[in-house]
This record gives C-alpha cells, sequence and structure tokens, in this order.
C-alpha cells in the first residue's frame, strides 16, 4: 500500500513502500534512494528559499531546508549519503499565459534551480528528471527499486 506525501511533507521509508504525490504544478517532487539500502525518501517542495517566505513554519515547504532533512532522515536508517541519488519532477509554468518564462514570478522556474543547487551542495546526482513544460504531475515512487512512475495531465505515463 502506498502512502502519500503532500505539499511542504517529506516522507522517508525503506523497501518495500510506495510513496505518492498528486498536485505537482510549480512545486517539485524529489526522490533521493540510496540502492545498497533501499532507504528512499520523497518531498513535495513548494518554494526555493526559506529566508523569502513570511510564513516559515513547516520548513518542508522550501528547497534550502527539506532536501537537508530528507538527506538527515535517511541517514538516521542507514543511508549513506555517497551513495544516494536523485530524480526530480515538476517545476512547471502552469500560467504561462500570464507569466513569462523569463519572469521572477516564475517559481517552477525558481524551483528547479534551488532544487539543482542545493542538490549539487551535497554532491548528490540527479539520475532523472523531469521538470519544467506547462503540466501538472503525479508521481509514484517505488522504494522497493528506486522506480518512479510518472503521470501528467496531457501526456499519460513515464518511467524513470
Amino acid at each position: 500500500m502506498g502512502s502519500t506525501v503532500g505539499m511542504g511533507e517529506i516522507m522517508v521509508a525503506e523497501s518495500p513502500r510506495l510513496l505518492r504525490s498528486v498536485g505537482i504544478g510549480s512545486c517539485i517532487a524529489v526522490t533521493l534512494y540510496d540502492r545498497d539500502t533501499t532507504i528512499g525518501g520523497l518531498a513535495h517542495i513548494m518554494l526555493p528559499c526559506v529566508e523569502e517566505a513570511i510564513n516559515k513554519s513547516d520548513p518542508a515547504r522550501f528547497t534550502d531546508v527539506a532536501i537537508g532533512m530528507m538527506i538527515d532522515k535517511m541517514q538516521a536508517q542507514g543511508a549513506r549519503i555517497q551513495d544516494i541519488k536523485a530524480k526530480i519532477f515538476g517545476g512547471a509554468n502552469m500560467f504561462p499565459e500570464i507569466i513569462s518564462t523569463s519572469s521572477t514570478m516564475n517559481i517552477g522556474k525558481r524551483n528547479i534551480s534551488a532544487v539543482r543547487e542545493e542538490l549539487q551542495k551535497y554532491d548528490i546526482e540527479i539520475a532523472a528528471e523531469d521538470v519544467g513544460d506547462h503540466v501538472g504531475r503525479t508521481v509514484l515512487f517505488d522504494t522497493g527499486d528506486g522506480s518512479v512512475t510518472v503521470k501528467t495531465v496531457c501526456s499519460g505515463k513515464e518511467n524513470y
């Protein structure tokens, strides 16, 4: 049975477990996985940086906090940071007719950049990604083998 990870939430689990996140628009779903220990985590990140927020509650909403929190939880369960790989999904511009791709209001684009930068700080490789565009996504992450299935509104299913 699967567990749902909501907006601004993190979940870490050992195999076998399915983790799911729905409604990924400008948000980013980040999966981290250690194949050797079969420990994985899923974060549904909403915003790039906690410093920019008026409401700083629920720190897992922010890239610069959520990724470190997820790594810490994984390591507490036995994962080794040098064995962790990432997959990232989302960062869409859901309103392209209103928000240009160059606009600072394009939160999806800013989220993608923030996630890439944060993962680079930890020297974590991005093994797969499906980011940008103008589509919402649903992510299903299998901690048994690290696979991710992404369903989009217009294109069906893709496996990563």
